[in-house]
Protein backbone atom coordinates (compact mmCIF):
# COMPACT_ATOMS: atom_id res chain seq x y z
CA UNK A 1 0.00 0.00 0.00
CA UNK A 2 3.02 2.62 0.93
CA UNK A 3 4.70 1.33 -2.25
CA UNK A 4 1.52 2.27 -4.41
CA UNK A 5 0.68 5.80 -2.47
CA UNK A 6 4.56 6.75 -2.88
CA UNK A 7 5.07 5.81 -6.53
CA UNK A 8 1.26 8.13 -7.41
CA UNK A 9 2.93 10.74 -6.12
CA UNK A 10 6.27 10.21 -7.70
CA UNK A 11 4.21 10.43 -10.65
CA UNK A 12 1.72 12.86 -9.53
CA UNK A 13 5.38 15.69 -9.15
CA UNK A 14 6.79 14.33 -12.57
CA UNK A 15 5.36 16.10 -15.74
CA UNK A 16 6.26 12.62 -18.30
CA UNK A 17 6.89 12.49 -21.77
CA UNK A 18 6.10 15.50 -23.63
CA UNK A 19 3.53 15.18 -26.29
CA UNK A 20 2.83 17.06 -29.71
CA UNK A 21 0.15 20.24 -28.56
CA UNK A 22 -3.61 19.01 -29.84
CA UNK A 23 -6.11 20.99 -32.14
CA UNK A 24 -9.41 20.28 -30.26
CA UNK A 25 -10.83 21.97 -33.97
CA UNK A 26 -8.43 19.22 -36.16
CA UNK A 27 -9.37 16.84 -33.30
CA UNK A 28 -13.29 16.69 -34.06
CA UNK A 29 -13.00 16.25 -37.66
CA UNK A 30 -10.32 13.22 -37.08
CA UNK A 31 -12.90 11.93 -34.58
CA UNK A 32 -15.61 11.02 -36.99
CA UNK A 33 -15.13 7.50 -37.06
CA UNK A 34 -14.73 6.84 -33.42
CA UNK A 35 -18.63 8.59 -32.86
CA UNK A 36 -19.82 5.13 -33.54
CA UNK A 37 -19.02 3.61 -30.69
CA UNK A 38 -17.76 6.45 -28.49
CA UNK A 39 -20.62 9.06 -29.49
CA UNK A 40 -21.60 11.75 -31.00
CA UNK A 41 -20.56 13.92 -28.07
CA UNK A 42 -17.55 11.48 -26.59
CA UNK A 43 -20.42 9.89 -24.21
CA UNK A 44 -20.90 5.74 -25.35
CA UNK A 45 -24.31 4.18 -24.80
CA UNK A 46 -23.10 0.93 -24.60
CA UNK A 47 -21.55 0.25 -20.77
CA UNK A 48 -18.73 -1.96 -22.45
CA UNK A 49 -17.74 1.01 -24.47
CA UNK A 50 -15.75 3.72 -22.92
CA UNK A 51 -17.14 7.41 -22.56
CA UNK A 52 -14.09 9.56 -23.71
CA UNK A 53 -15.66 12.63 -22.95
CA UNK A 54 -13.56 15.12 -20.54
CA UNK A 55 -10.57 12.08 -20.01
CA UNK A 56 -7.70 13.61 -19.38
CA UNK A 57 -5.38 14.59 -22.53
CA UNK A 58 -2.26 12.58 -21.76
CA UNK A 59 -3.81 9.71 -20.74
CA UNK A 60 -6.11 9.51 -24.14
CA UNK A 61 -2.85 9.98 -26.21
CA UNK A 62 -1.27 7.51 -24.59
CA UNK A 63 -3.75 4.89 -24.73
CA UNK A 64 -4.20 5.41 -28.58
CA UNK A 65 -0.67 5.21 -28.81
CA UNK A 66 -0.30 1.61 -26.74
CA UNK A 67 -3.32 0.15 -28.63
CA UNK A 68 -0.86 1.14 -31.91
CA UNK A 69 1.82 -1.07 -30.25
CA UNK A 70 0.36 -3.70 -30.06
CA UNK A 71 1.82 -4.89 -26.68
CA UNK A 72 0.53 -3.94 -23.41
CA UNK A 73 -2.79 -3.52 -24.61
CA UNK A 74 -4.67 -4.75 -27.34
CA UNK A 75 -8.01 -4.61 -29.05
CA UNK A 76 -9.19 -5.96 -32.18
CA UNK A 77 -11.34 -3.63 -32.42
CA UNK A 78 -9.97 -0.78 -31.82
CA UNK A 79 -6.50 -1.96 -33.52
CA UNK A 80 -7.68 -1.36 -37.03
CA UNK A 81 -9.15 2.60 -36.26
CA UNK A 82 -6.20 4.10 -35.00
CA UNK A 83 -3.45 2.07 -37.27
CA UNK A 84 -2.87 4.68 -39.06
CA UNK A 85 -3.03 7.62 -37.15
CA UNK A 86 0.42 9.87 -36.88
CA UNK A 87 1.35 11.56 -33.49
CA UNK A 88 -0.84 14.51 -34.51
CA UNK A 89 -3.55 13.08 -34.92
CA UNK A 90 -3.50 11.14 -31.58
CA UNK A 91 -2.78 14.30 -30.12
CA UNK A 92 -5.36 16.03 -31.59
CA UNK A 93 -8.01 13.65 -31.02
CA UNK A 94 -6.99 13.23 -27.49
CA UNK A 95 -7.14 17.13 -27.12
CA UNK A 96 -10.55 17.28 -28.56
CA UNK A 97 -12.53 14.71 -26.03
CA UNK A 98 -10.46 16.10 -23.24
CA UNK A 99 -12.11 18.93 -24.18
CA UNK A 100 -16.08 17.76 -23.99
CA UNK A 101 -18.14 17.79 -20.97
CA UNK A 102 -18.83 14.10 -19.47
CA UNK A 103 -22.35 13.58 -19.16
CA UNK A 104 -23.44 12.00 -15.71
CA UNK A 105 -24.48 9.13 -14.89
CA UNK A 106 -26.63 7.82 -12.25
CA UNK A 107 -26.05 4.52 -9.66
CA UNK A 108 -28.19 1.66 -9.93
CA UNK A 109 -30.33 2.36 -6.27
CA UNK A 110 -30.67 -1.37 -6.38
CA UNK A 111 -26.68 -1.77 -5.16
CA UNK A 112 -26.59 0.63 -2.53
CA UNK A 113 -25.04 -1.37 -0.27
CA UNK A 114 -22.32 -2.41 -3.03
CA UNK A 115 -21.84 1.60 -3.75
CA UNK A 116 -21.19 2.28 0.03
CA UNK A 117 -18.73 -1.02 0.44
CA UNK A 118 -16.89 0.78 -2.70
CA UNK A 119 -17.11 4.21 -1.32
CA UNK A 120 -15.50 2.91 1.43
CA UNK A 121 -12.45 1.20 -0.83
CA UNK A 122 -12.03 3.83 -3.37
CA UNK A 123 -11.58 6.66 -0.53
CA UNK A 124 -9.80 4.83 2.36
CA UNK A 125 -8.12 1.62 0.62
CA UNK A 126 -8.02 -1.74 2.69
CA UNK A 127 -5.24 -1.68 5.25
CA UNK A 128 -5.64 -5.27 5.95
CA UNK A 129 -5.38 -6.33 2.07
CA UNK A 130 -2.15 -3.44 1.47
CA UNK A 131 -4.76 -1.38 -1.01
CA UNK A 132 -4.09 2.14 -1.36
CA UNK A 133 -7.06 4.53 -1.29
CA UNK A 134 -7.94 4.98 -4.80
CA UNK A 135 -8.51 8.47 -4.53
CA UNK A 136 -4.67 8.79 -4.06
CA UNK A 137 -4.13 8.84 -7.71
CA UNK A 138 -7.69 9.54 -8.52
CA UNK A 139 -8.69 12.52 -7.02
CA UNK A 140 -11.55 12.45 -4.69
CA UNK A 141 -14.16 13.06 -7.47
CA UNK A 142 -12.23 10.90 -9.89
CA UNK A 143 -11.09 13.54 -11.72
CA UNK A 144 -7.64 11.51 -11.97
CA UNK A 145 -4.28 13.72 -12.61
CA UNK A 146 -3.42 15.03 -15.86
CA UNK A 147 0.16 15.74 -15.59
CA UNK A 148 0.88 11.96 -14.15
CA UNK A 149 -1.39 10.70 -16.95
CA UNK A 150 -3.49 9.30 -14.37
CA UNK A 151 -7.24 8.44 -15.65
CA UNK A 152 -10.62 10.19 -15.12
CA UNK A 153 -12.65 7.56 -13.77
CA UNK A 154 -16.00 9.31 -12.19
CA UNK A 155 -19.07 9.10 -14.40
CA UNK A 156 -17.79 6.13 -16.47
CA UNK A 157 -19.63 3.09 -17.10
CA UNK A 158 -19.71 0.34 -14.49
CA UNK A 159 -19.18 -2.57 -16.77
CA UNK A 160 -16.66 -0.73 -18.52
CA UNK A 161 -14.54 0.00 -15.42
CA UNK A 162 -14.78 -3.97 -13.59
CA UNK A 163 -13.77 -5.05 -16.83
CA UNK A 164 -10.39 -3.25 -17.09
CA UNK A 165 -10.17 -4.35 -13.53
CA UNK A 166 -10.28 -7.83 -14.29
CA UNK A 167 -8.10 -7.57 -17.24
CA UNK A 168 -5.21 -5.82 -14.70
CA UNK A 169 -5.81 -8.62 -12.30
CA UNK A 170 -5.23 -11.18 -14.74
CA UNK A 171 -2.29 -9.87 -17.17
CA UNK A 172 -4.17 -9.47 -20.11
CA UNK A 173 -4.16 -5.30 -19.99
CA UNK A 174 -0.36 -4.07 -18.78
CA UNK A 175 0.09 -0.66 -19.65
CA UNK A 176 0.02 0.65 -16.03
CA UNK A 177 2.76 2.61 -14.84
CA UNK A 178 5.37 0.64 -12.85
CA UNK A 179 2.42 -2.60 -12.49
CA UNK A 180 0.55 0.16 -10.54
CA UNK A 181 -2.87 -1.16 -11.23
CA UNK A 182 -2.09 -5.00 -11.43
CA UNK A 183 -1.09 -5.06 -7.93
CA UNK A 184 -3.75 -3.47 -6.90
CA UNK A 185 -6.36 -5.19 -8.70
CA UNK A 186 -4.56 -9.15 -7.97
CA UNK A 187 -5.50 -7.84 -4.29
CA UNK A 188 -9.32 -7.45 -5.35
CA UNK A 189 -11.86 -9.69 -4.90
CA UNK A 190 -14.33 -9.57 -7.49
CA UNK A 191 -16.80 -8.58 -5.01
CA UNK A 192 -14.83 -5.41 -4.53
CA UNK A 193 -13.99 -4.66 -8.25
CA UNK A 194 -17.95 -4.90 -8.99
CA UNK A 195 -18.72 -2.56 -5.47
CA UNK A 196 -16.03 0.05 -6.44
CA UNK A 197 -16.52 0.17 -10.11
CA UNK A 198 -20.37 1.03 -9.12
CA UNK A 199 -19.45 3.48 -7.17
CA UNK A 200 -17.56 5.60 -9.86
CA UNK A 201 -20.25 5.56 -12.24
CA UNK A 202 -22.13 7.83 -10.10
CA UNK A 203 -19.65 9.97 -8.92
CA UNK A 204 -18.50 12.92 -9.78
Amino acid sequence: MIRTALMCLMMMLSTGTALAAGDTTAGKTKAATCTACHGPDGNSINPEWPSLAGQNERYLATQIMDFQAGETRKNVMMEPMIANLTDQDVADIAAYYASLPRRGLFADEEQLEMIRDGEKLYRGGNQDKGIAACMGCHGPAGNGNSLAGFPSVGNQHAKYTAMQLRAFRSGERMNDLNAMMRDVSERLTDYEIDAVSAYLSGLN
